[in-house]
């Protein structure tokens, strides 16, 4: 995969990604709490969700969630996405208060408050060499494909927003990706693909 090059904003946008990520975590800690604690109650222990994702030039780094589903069990019939996914979990995916752990990602360097969605490892052979540019920059706990669609946009859809983003990213694009965030989950839209509970994965169908 190919080194990402600089951009001009770069310094400004991680100068702004530490700020906002350590005043979030501080302001929402009561939040981030109440969540913990509704989560070990509704779905048990761990309460985070913790799994390796590819970050800026395919640096593999630990993302960090709240749980939203219940563990694979194929004894209780708990296999498919849709069987897991709870009421409760549900709402945790549609408020984004499942994301909120990941603001510590933003904190470590590993993510950026508004970039490409990090996704699995296993996508990073599956891209074409355009796509693969999504790489280029942190990945984001939100961006332009999230507040054009969430998981109902169509995959090519959504890596063509993400390399627009990396394309002509600027603190006037973040700006306007964040309102459009706050909007996208008051409205609750995008939530899941048409016919999955979650997002349909990358290179099963119309890829």
């Amino acid at each position: 995969m190919a080194k990402s090059s600089r951009h001009p904003y770069d310094v400004l946008k991680r100068v702004l990604d530490l700020v906002s990520a350590a005043t979030a975590l501080v302001l929402l800690s009561p939040v981030i709490a109440a969540v913990a604690v509704a989560v070990a109650v509704r779905l048990g222990r761990p309460v985070l969700f913790a799994q390796k994702r590819p970050g800026r030039d395919g640096k593999i780094f630990t993302l960090y969630k709240f749980r939203s589903m219940r563990d694979i069990d194929p004894a209780e019939g708990l296999v498919t996405d849709a069987d897991r996914l709870t009421p409760f979990g549900k709402l945790l995916r549609s408020t984004s208060l499942d994301e909120l752990p990941s603001l510590w990602n933003v904190l470590r360097g590993d993510m950026s408050i508004v970039g490409p969605r990090p996704l699995l490892i296993e996508y990073l052979e599956l891209y074409s060499p355009e796509q693969a540019r999504r790489h280029h920059v942190r990945p984001g706990i939100t961006g332009l494909a999230q507040v054009s669609g969430r998981n109902g946009l169509p995959w090519e859809d959504r890596f063509r927003l993400d390399v627009e983003y990396v394309e002509r990213r600027s603190l006037a694009l973040d700006v306007r990706v964040l309102v459009a965030t706050v909007r996208s989950v008051v409205r609750r839209e995008g939530i899941s693909a048409e016919g999955h509970a979650t997002m349909r994965k990358f290179g099963d169908v119309d890829a």
